[in-house]
């Protein structure tokens, strides 16, 4: 039987006070209720600059800018594999409105406080990483 792989991408969005966004799987999700940095699944065919921004439109009903790809990993969960990319992004309107449409909370956080939350394995992964790069 062949793995299933599937291809994401996270978006690392960091306000004005240097805090990071972070959002709560809803509780009929995969994973549900573990935080994450936003994004989600590339469709078959799709850029992934492009379906980042898709996924937060409908997720949260905001715009963004992708910037460069900071991160890359791969985990593999009991029935399937991920191919992990994130994206620095900035918000189009720094101002706007978060939308709870596709995910259950948001948080602004500071690297030393992701560890109150609980990530995904692949997230945290990529959140090792980043608190390694800025120690």
């Amino acid at each position: 039987m062949t793995r299933r792989h599937v291809r994401v991408v996270g978006a690392m969005l960091q306000n004005e006070m240097g805090r990071y966004l972070i959002t709560q799987r809803p509780p009929s999700a995969s994973l549900p209720l573990l935080w994450e940095f936003p994004g989600g699944r590339v469709e078959e065919g799709e850029h992934d600059a492009v379906a980042l921004a898709r996924e937060l439109q409908e997720e949260m009903g905001v715009r963004i800018e992708v910037l460069e790809q900071v991160m890359h990993t791969h985990h593999e969960y009991p029935t399937y594999d991920i191919d992990f990319r994130v994206f620095r992004c900035r918000l189009s309107q720094p101002d706007a409105e978060i939308h709870h449409l596709r995910v259950h909370d948001h948080r602004w956080v500071a690297l030393e406080e992701m560890g109150q939350y609980r990530f995904p394995d692949a997230d945290a992964k990529t959140l090792a990483r980043l608190l390694d790069l800025d120690h």
